[in-house]
């Protein structure tokens, strides 16, 4: 099967969130499956053009046309010597030499471009594939384009539509139909949404299938508190949707090899290896070095939706039991500044790092025994996930990917984590002490929910199995 993915990131190439490790993950996944082609697409910014660790050779230049405008398209191929899976990008100085990839006043028309850029390309090199598979608001004009300017070259093909975050839906003017798009008004009603051009809303109107990242959310966004006003939509179009959980790459999440840890470890001698890496960590964050004292750890952005409300109102009353809490990250400025004061008034017990990095981020998965994700809400999540590999037991909100991917202890042996149905300090503060009992008086039971977690299957293999099965329904 011909596949070709489109996104606005994908690692190793660009990386800002999520996005960047499916469209890394998902594509090299399809790419083993015998019988596949994949073709990754992606905008050519600045600091992917100027990478001179990303070989490219150029294959042609065109023009595509956003209504008025004639726009250049530079197609460049990315040298690689898989023979499976392509990597393609669209190049404009004019769009995508900027500072950042995202935030700028003209996204909407950006990412327009993009989306024209990537159906004229396929055209251009004689390729039509079985399935386009697009992601998020930046690439969901595409199913759009396909039906009003390229039916006679592209036609055939089926369209996925992924919402990785029902939250951003790229919202444009009105007038942006016809200026900019190029649209008659035959595709106002598919594209408009209260006062606004709504990408989101013509992806999930005009594509064949639509997919979200857990089977959970994909029922939440059904509903007007997760749906950020698209419910309606979401309903009335509920037929052709589908979630496949997301998966996570083990090679580079691997307490057995990662390279930042102080003492690597597998499920066969995890005790050991996360004892000495806690010990290492309490030394390096100057906290008291005491292996046996609970520490609880979380790397995530300092955001509301990541549930640091809570956070910021539990924090006083957890610290006065004998844990210690450890925290990277960066994100609201209030939540931040609340957090600050609390750990100033308890360094011995908590340790805030308002920074990224990668390796301390290794650290705290690796040298916690609890890993704390009280999301509001959460698509997928991901660090949950890396969590588990490392033998860090999390405890959740059951929404979203957290409830489809963290299975409660049942008591006796079957669970990998601890979790609160409700969003609220209380429900949170009981999950916690359930899971620090644990921790405290039954390290049997412990041990048994430590290698449940090290042992849960978060490749990509079964997600690649499941678009599968999705792109075949559809071709056939």
């Amino acid at each position: 099967m011909k596949i070709v993915f489109t996104a606005s990131e994908a690692a190793p190439f660009i990386k800002t969130g999520g996005l960047g490790d499916v469209a890394e993950a998902l594509p090299s996944a399809l790419s083993s499956i015998k019988g596949n082609e994949v073709i990754l697409f992606l905008p050519f910014y600045s600091k992917i053009k100027n990478n001179p660790n990303i070989p490219t050779e150029f294959i042609k230049s065109f023009s595509v046309d956003l209504s008025w405008r004639k726009q250049h398209v530079g197609l460049f191929k990315y040298k690689s010597r898989k023979k499976k899976l392509s990597v393609y990008f669209i190049d404009n100085e004019y769009y995508f030499k900027r500072d950042s990839e995202y935030g700028q006043g003209d996204d909407g028309e950006r990412f327009a471009y993009y989306s024209k850029a990537v159906l004229e390309s396929l055209v251009q090199i004689g390729i039509t594939p079985d399935v386009i598979h697009c992601n998020d608001w930046q690439t969901a004009l595409i199913p759009i384009f396909l039906h009003a300017f390229y039916q006679d070259e592209l036609g055939t093909a089926k369209t996925v539509f992924t919402i990785h975050n029902i939250e951003y839906q790229g919202l444009c003017d009105p007038y942006f139909l016809g200026d900019t798009l190029g649209l008659g008004e035959e595709y106002r009603n598919k594209l408009t949404y209260g006062d606004c051009i709504n990408f989101m809303k013509g992806a999930i109107l005009e594509s064949d299938a639509v997919t979200t990242v857990s089977k959970t959310y994909a029922g939440e966004i059904k509903y007007p508190y997760f749906a950020h006003g698209l419910s309606p939509v979401i309903e009335e179009h509920a037929f052709k949707l589908d979630g496949v959980v997301n998966g996570i790459n083990p090679a580079l999440n691997d307490p057995s090899s990662d390279s930042a840890l102080t003492v690597n470890y597998s499920v066969k001698n995890f005790a050991d290896g996360k004892r000495k890496n806690k010990i290492a960590l309490q030394e390096a964050l100057g906290l008291p070095v005491d292996p046996d004292v609970p520490m609880i750890g979380m790397v995530s952005r300092i955001v509301s939706h990541k549930g640091f409300e809570l956070i910021c109102d539990i924090a006083r009353e957890l610290l006065k039991e004998n844990v210690q809490l450890v925290i990277l990250g960066t994100g609201d400025r209030a939540f931040e500044d609340i957090l600050k004061k609390i750990a100033s008034s308890n360094k011995s017990k908590f340790s805030l790092n308002l920074c990224f990095d990668s390796k301390l981020a290794s650290k705290i998965y690796a040298s916690s025994d609890i890993y704390l994700m009280p999301s509001k809400s959460e698509p997928c999540g991901l660090s949950q996930l890396i969590a588990m590999r490392y033998g860090t037991v999390p405890v959740v909100n059951a929404t979203g990917g957290l409830k489809d991917t963290v299975e409660p202890f049942d008591g006796k042996k079957n669970g990998t984590g601890f979790n609160f149905q409700s969003f609220n300090r209380d429900d949170l503060l009981d999950a916690l002490h359930r899971c620090l009992d644990v921790y405290r008086n039954d390290k049997a039971s412990w041990n048994i929910i430590v290698k449940n977690a090290m042992s849960y299957d978060s490749s990509w293999d079964k997600p690649a199995k499941e678009y599968m099965e999705i792109y075949n329904r559809l071709v056939d």
